[in-house]
């Protein structure tokens, strides 16, 4: 029934735009036409619209002046709040290791329980992985339903097309999941910090070995640089697929003996690979939970390509694993509490392990 609805209620928004035909969602701007008559009348200021006029700032631009301040409280006032972060998540409920698309939704969904604490830890400075682009780098980015429902939650604005949707530009959505996910308390994001390694104990993952990119970086050029270290009730890898910085969860598992093989992530199939991400996020060992492409790494499934609805729902999947960990109400084992349009896991196949 709550399908039937949906597919009405999506129908009813009128006839399917063309290819190059646009159903964005957002505020209409003027046409180049538009602008070009507007430039050539003789008095333009007063012919734009109240949406365009000049807004004056609640202060004198010309005669700006800030108030002063002693350089050494810039100092304390970031590490003081920095080192605190460090004392906060030196024992904390969930790591996750990667803040990409899958690692920053994760995270977000993480943060709708304030009782539980969450580091997210990127090795880059900037995080956000490779969702900043669609593929190719071109500047789109496209989500196969019904992942839209995610955008729909977030408030992120796109094109809608049958079986898909394409935001004009995938830095919108991962600029404005990060903007909700920082602003909650129990997140800190830790970027510019790689892990290094796991903390096991008998047979456990119970945290990450932590230290700063530049010195992780640079272990073959200067002496002994130790790490510091993250306890965690839950782990969460998402790396991403093979690289640098990529599957490092899962291939120190196979170097400690934690599981057996790590067969890669194997050709392209978009229509395969992005049910199979979502139905094979899971914990693979105790205390870890990995999720986005780097289960392609662990599992031998195809990659996806530049579509990016996997990674959310992979994130989302994730999280409910995390707050099962916890011993904590989530959507994977109330299941009747999900909506109908949000299941995309796909029929068991015998070409992937059995999750």
């Amino acid at each position: 029934m709550a399908s039937t609805t949906m597919t009405s209620f999506l129908s009813a928004k009128g006839p399917k735009p063309s290819l190059f035909e646009s159903s964005f969602q957002g505020i209409p701007t003027l046409t180049p036409n538009a602008v070009r008559l507007q430039s050539v009348r003789s008095n333009a200021k007063q012919n734009l619209p109240a949406s365009l006029s000049a807004i004056s700032p609640p202060y004198d631009l010309q005669n700006f002046k800030f108030n002063p301040i002693e350089e050494s409280m810039v100092s304390i006032e970031m590490s003081r709040r920095y080192l605190t972060d460090v004392i906060t998540h030196a024992d904390t409920d969930v790591v996750i290791v990667g803040a990409g698309s899958a690692g920053l939704t994760c995270a977000y969904e993480l943060s709708k329980n304030p009782s539980v604490k969450v580091a997210l830890v990127e090795q880059s400075v900037s995080p956000g992985g490779g969702a900043w682009l669609g593929g190719q780098l071109f500047s789109a980015m496209v989500v196969r339903k019904p992942a839209h429902l995610f955008l729909d939650e977030l408030g992120v604005k796109y094109d809608e097309q049958d079986n898909y949707v394409v935001i004009k530009h995938a830095a919108l959505f991962t600029s404005t999941i990060m903007s909700k996910l920082l602003a909650r308390k129990n997140v800190k994001l830790f970027n510019a910090v790689a892990v290094e390694d796991l903390i096991v104990k008998n047979g456990k993952v119970g945290g990450v070995v932590t230290n700063w990119a530049l010195v992780s970086m640079n272990h073959d050029t200067q002496s002994c640089m130790d790490p510091n270290v993250m306890e965690a009730k839950v782990v969460v890898s998402s790396c991403g697929h093979d690289g640098p910085f990529g599957a490092t969860g899962v291939k120190r598992l196979k170097s400690i003996g934690l599981i057996d093989g790590l067969p890669g992530m194997k050709a392209l199939d978009m229509n395969v690979a992005e049910d199979v991400i979502v139905r094979l996020t899971r914990e693979v060992v105790p205390g870890m939970i990995v999720t986005g492409m780097e289960v392609a790494e662990i599992d031998g499934a195809p990659r996806m390509g530049p579509t990016f609805g996997a990674m959310m729902i992979s994130g989302q999947k994730a999280a409910h694993l995390a707050l099962r960990s916890l011993g904590l109400p989530n959507a994977v084992e109330n299941v009747e509490n999900i909506h109908p349009e949000m299941v995309l896991a796909a029929a068991e196949s015998a070409q992937f392990t059995d999750a």
